[in-house]
Parts: C-alpha cells; structure tokens; sequence
C-alpha cells in the first residue's frame, strides 16, 4: 500500500518564487484555513488566529514586505499571518512553559500540507519584524502575527530535493 501522506510531506517545500499570474482560489484558501482550524492544540484552546491578506490588498501586501525585506517575497501575492494569542494557551504547570508556539506551528504545517495538496506552494517566514506589522495592520488587543505563510502557484515544477539528517542520527536509545 503507498503511503500518500508521505509523499505529501516529500513534495512540501518552502517555495521562495510564485507565479505572479495566478492566485489561490477562495475555495482554496478556504480549505488551507479549515486545516488549521482542525489541528489539534494542547487542551484544545485553539490560541491561534489567522489574517488573509489578498492580491488586491495594498496596505497588507505594502506592510508584509517592509517587516519582511526580501526580494523573493515580491513573487507572491497571498499570505496568511499566523498569529497567536498568549492568553489563550496552555501552560504547563510544572514549569510554566507556554505551548503557544508548538499549538501555532501545528496550525501553520497542517495549512502548508493542505496547500501541497492543492498544488500550492508555501514558505514559513518567522525572520520578519512584527513590530511593523502590528503598526500598519489592524491585530486585536492580545494578537501576536508569529509567521508570516505565502501561499500560492509554484513558479516552477521542480520540487528540490530534501537534505536530511538520516534517521539513525534523529533516534535517542534508551
């Protein structure tokens, strides 16, 4: 029997060149969002949120390229700002760790997998400067953006190979 979630997981990559003459449909960003929203979170609190941000969007696209200043960011034109809220996750007791960031990055990888289903390119971008992205967009009292997510048609077909570590140097013995 093949395994077709992992070949799934071998053709997701992080996409740094999209088409600029085609955009995700609605149905599409529809279910990339509706992933998220299933991924399991600790004590299932959800702390996430999430802002689209549209082709036709000049204050979002304007704010997302100067709290993230890279030429490659110009090929797409859609994103999802993955934000997360720190009221709302679970904290464990024992030592007061915050699963804030494992929750949102659950969210963030079911969306990027769904995308890869859907023929759609992604790439997670937390090198960014949230700072200006808060100043310029309209983010909730107690809304952190946490990644920035690019979605959208690969400029190219050619999916890069993946260099691992091999499995035997990622297993601790007991």
């Amino acid at each position: 029997m093949t395994n077709n979630f992992n070949a799934l997981v071998r053709e997701r990559y992080s996409c740094r060149a999209y088409r600029t003459d085609l955009a995700p449909s609605d149905e599409s960003l529809e279910l990339i969002l509706e992933a998220a929203r299933l991924a399991p979170s600790a004590c299932n609190r959800q702390p996430w949120r999430f802002m689209l941000i549209r082709p036709y969007d000049e204050k979002g696209q304007a704010a997302i390229r100067r709290a993230y200043d890279r030429e490659w960011i110009d090929s797409a034109h859609t994103f999802i700002i993955v934000c997360g809220v720190p009221a709302e996750a679970w904290v464990r007791p024992y030592d007061n760790v915050s699963h804030l960031a494992i929750d949102v990055a659950i969210a963030t990888e079911h969306m990027c997998l769904q995308a890869t289903a859907l023929g759609l390119g992604t790439c997670w971008v937390c090198h960014f400067d949230p700072a200006k992205l808060k100043a310029e967009l309209n983010f909730p009292e107690g809304v952190e953006p946490m990644v920035i997510l690019p979605v959208g048609f690969p400029a190219n077909d050619i999916i890069p190979e993946k260099k691992r570590r091999k499995l035997d140097e990622l297993v601790i013995p007991v």
